[in-house]
């Protein structure tokens, strides 16, 4: 619903403070536990939704760079932030068993949450889109959980499905670490990245791919303009990257830089795309170190 790390957590605690002071009044014989927990939970999104923009990548904010000026950082209220796929896949788990088809369908319902639904979607359209299609909870549920009937909340929807529609991302393979090829594939990224390989680092590029880096709304279109920038310096000599949980429906990539007493530190956390055998989309998220345990990322690294 928020898009944003620190507002979760502000989220979090303001719906257990006001599940607690309302506890006495939880009658079971009107709604599970679950629909009340998450009726509290969406009414304080919806109140801190009031009056806020909506967050975006930097291809929704401009054409693609033509030089290598990054120009002035925007606020981090901007941005779609990075989130952990663990904590939408477990909030929808029911504790049984789950088929693989339909983990790669949640996977991509969270895709679409993260990189369309913050972006495009009124509140309590985003709220109904993330009820039913992320957290599975049923069109009564859904209504109960909005204090909304069937009809208005299957007709919102409809209309945040639509919506959708007219801005639905390129396609992309939902993750999954069980994938031979997506495992090669992301080797390969890590091996000619280390190595300062351009032409290694194209080879596994899609045409169209595409490459931000938040909290700049610079960005960069197409393998030719990213190996021109990688050509004009060795920003990254020296760095490393380690796999690490999926977030925002993406695979996540952790970079760590030589810190002046050549420690390696947390520097971005990278998510990528991956469509067939190549990469179609690179977000550099820069000043998340502190967040790399939540993609089980270590602090630090040995060199």
């Amino acid at each position: 619903m928020l898009g944003a790390a620190g507002e979760v957590d502000d989220a979090v605690q303001e719906t257990m403070l006001r599940a607690y002071r309302s506890l006495h009044r939880y009658d079971p014989a009107r709604a599970g536990f679950s629909t009340w927990v998450h009726t509290i939970a969406t009414n304080v999104c919806l109140d801190m939704l009031r009056g806020a923009r909506c967050r975006a990548l930097p291809w929704d904010l401009g054409p693609a760079a033509t030089t290598g000026e990054l120009g002035a950082p925007w606020p981090p209220s901007a941005w779609v932030e990075p989130m952990a796929d663990s904590r939408l896949l477990h909030a929808a788990d029911s504790g049984a068993p789950v088929d693989p088809a339909d983990l790669a369908v949640r996977r991509e319902s969270v895709r679409l949450a993260f990189v369309a639904a913050l972006q495009w979607l009124p509140p309590r359209q985003r709220a109904v889109l993330i009820l039913r299609d992320v957290l599975r909870f049923t069109a009564a549920e859904t209504a109960q959980i909005l204090d909304s009937s069937i009809a208005s909340t299957n007709s919102a929807l409809q209309r945040a499905r639509a919506t959708l529609d007219g801005h639905r991302p390129a396609p992309a393979d939902a993750p999954d670490v069980g994938d031979p090829q997506q495992r090669d594939l992301l080797s390969s990224y890590v091996r000619a990245f280390e190595a300062h390989d351009i032409d290694g680092l194209v080879a596994l590029l899609a045409e169209d791919v595409r490459s931000g880096m938040p909290p700049f709304v610079w960005w960069l279109h197409g393998p030719g303009a990213i190996a021109a920038a990688m050509s004009a310096g060795d920003a990254c000599a020296g760095d490393r990257l380690v796999l690490g949980a999926t977030a925002n429906g993406s695979p996540t990539l952790g970079q760590y830089r030589p810190d002046q007493g050549g420690a390696l530190r947390p520097f971005a956390l990278l998510l990528l795309e991956l469509r067939g055998n190549v990469v179609a989309q690179i977000v550099t998220f820069l000043g998340c170190g502190d967040r790399f345990p939540d993609f089980g990322l270590p602090r630090s690294l040995e060199r």
